[in-house]
């Protein structure tokens, strides 16, 4: 790798990793938002979405100028093509924050004060964001096992967005005057889903990136490349 090469390279993983942690610490703001209904903490999240969509242009106009200068190849290429999709990656993560931002202030604006059904949405919420975290430390560590245990932690996500749907269309159909809110919060579970989904393709990218190895669409599998 040229000297040159290695700088545009190091510049561009400071500008991901920048825009990586706004993206991590949103959807983190906006899951507090949710549980607690807190308007204040959506309006946040709301207004960080600015900066993010600046970095999110900063990352791609980045990694478009080192394939356009220095014409990559191997291990390079596979990386500034892995960041490239994540980057598309995180920009869809920050607009389910914002989303999910908007329902909470929609919700608390109809005069709800706490969450008109009983689950406990702590743990989908905290598996999204550990999905999320560890689908990012995978790629800054390229570690790929650990973009592997992103993966497999998707079914789970699954599955605890599952039981909240029952959970809240139960309480919709016995309750069917707070049907507004309770779509909405019906909305923000599909979103925390969604985040998951998005967690574990950054971590297939990862692999991609780390072992040149396609495990989307049927193309492999969890199962560490022998």
């Amino acid at each position: 790798m040229s000297y040159q090469l290695n700088r545009e390279i190091e510049l561009l993983k400071r500008v991901f990793l920048s825009l990586s942690t706004r993206v991590e610490e949103n959807v983190a703001l906006a899951a507090e938002a949710f549980q607690t209904l807190d308007v204040v903490k959506a309006k946040t999240v709301i207004e960080n979405d600015i900066e993010i969509n600046k970095e999110e242009i900063d990352v791609e106009e980045e990694c478009l100028k080192i394939l356009a200068l220095h014409q990559p190849v191997a291990g390079e290429l596979r990386y500034i093509i892995s960041i490239l999709k994540i980057n598309n990656y995180l920009e869809r993560i920050g607009d389910l924050a914002v989303s999910m931002a908007k329902k909470v202030v929609y919700i608390a604006n109809d005069g709800t004060e706490t969450l008109p059904v009983s689950f406990d949405f702590r743990p989908i919420m905290n598996k999204v964001k550990w999905m999320l975290k560890h689908s990012l430390d995978s790629l800054v560590q390229v570690d790929a096992p650990l973009a592997r245990e992103v993966c497999r932690e998707d079914d789970v996500v699954d599955a605890q967005k599952r039981e909240a749907h029952n959970v809240i269309v139960g309480t919709l159909k016995a309750n069917p005057d707070q049907c507004e809110v309770l779509l909405n919060v019906l909305s923000i579970t599909r979103h925390l889903e969604r985040i998951a989904d998005h967690a574990s393709n950054i971590a297939e990218d990862v692999i991609y990136m780390v072992e040149g190895a396609i495990i989307r669409h049927g193309g492999g599998d969890c199962a560490p490349k022998s």
